[in-house]
């Protein structure tokens, strides 16, 4: 069973603008929302291929009950820890010839709620698999991530965690399944810029031996590197692809890879699913459907 967690989930509310004019008002050109926050996108793409998973987080407020109605209309399990104060925030990505995005800070989570989050996460077995993303709330440590994992320590559990590079480095010691830096992330961690395919392999390797499993490295339009457990290392090309949204498509490539793993497959399938599946996203400008993924799949040139 796989899991996910999402401790400041989001409800994303994306704008397409021609020209942003600051002190001005705007009207937009097109809009849509969807139901966010990095481990609900993984989520939402398993649950699209298919595969049997469970969203945990914290939700309050009517943005909260919104998001949880519409996660489950979509058929996408989920068990969170309902807030009593607070709403769940919402972001605003505004899309004019680039993204900017104005991220909301999110509801405080008392000690009591994160008590009842950590009673849920007892539940989890040997085998099942937990993915943490995301952004942590202001209200919680710096280093929750640990405190969680700490709590689930030898039990079997494989851990795949995507977030910034900060909260990233001080799990490594619990050797996570794997981890996916992206460029920047990798060069924050490595301590030294990312130019070349040499650097990414290096950088890759630092934070294998610093305890990683698996490390995957997205680079956008580049596709995607593996430095794998086996020892191989894997370069895995995207499809040529006009990005018309990036949101979710990282999130789409750890979904796509451990659909793909947990299939059967091996490590160079389950990266070109991941790898289809956040180009499928980010040509869309909506979270990949099996289809899109599929679609991208036939088209690549590099399994």
């Amino acid at each position: 069973m796989i899991y996910t967690l999402t401790f400041n989930p989001a409800i994303d509310y994306v704008i397409s603008i021609d020209e942003l004019k600051h002190g001005e008002v705007n009207r937009s050109s097109g809009d849509t929302y969807r139901y966010g926050g990095k481990g609900i996108n993984v989520s939402s793409v398993l649950t699209e291929l298919g595969v049997e998973n469970t969203a945990l987080g914290f939700v309050g407020g009517f943005t909260g009950e919104a998001l949880e109605n519409g996660l489950n209309e979509r058929g996408i399990k989920t068990d969170f820890v309902h807030l009593d104060d607070g709403i769940t925030r919402i972001n605003v990505k505004i899309k004019t010839g680039e993204e900017t995005e104005i991220n909301g800070q999110g509801p405080d989570i008392p000690e009591e709620k994160m008590q009842e989050l950590t009673e849920k996460l007892q539940k989890l077995k040997k085998g099942d698999y937990l993915v943490i993303s995301g952004s942590v709330p202001d209200s919680l440590p710096v280093d929750i991530y640990e405190q969680v994992l700490e709590t689930l320590e030898g039990r079997g559990i494989e851990y795949v965690i995507d977030t910034r590079a900060n909260l990233l480095t001080g799990v490594l010691k619990y050797r996570p399944f794997f981890i996916k830096p992206n460029r920047k992330e990798l060069e924050e961690m490595a301590g030294f810029r990312i130019e070349h395919d040499e650097d990414v392999v290096r950088g890759a390797r630092q934070l294998q031996n610093q305890g990683a499993r698996n490390v995957i490295v997205s680079l956008g339009k580049e596709g995607a590197y593996m430095l794998c457990e086996t020892g191989e290392t894997l370069r895995m090309n995207s499809v040529p692809l006009k990005e018309r949204c990036s949101v979710g498509a990282g999130d789409s490539l750890v979904a796509g890879f451990l659909a793909g793993y947990i299939s059967g497959g091996n490590f160079r399938y389950a990266l070109k699913q991941g790898v289809a599946a956040g180009a499928a996203t980010a040509c869309t400008g909506a979270l990949a459907t099996a289809d899109s993924i599929k679609e991208k799949m036939n088209i690549m040139k590099d399994y």
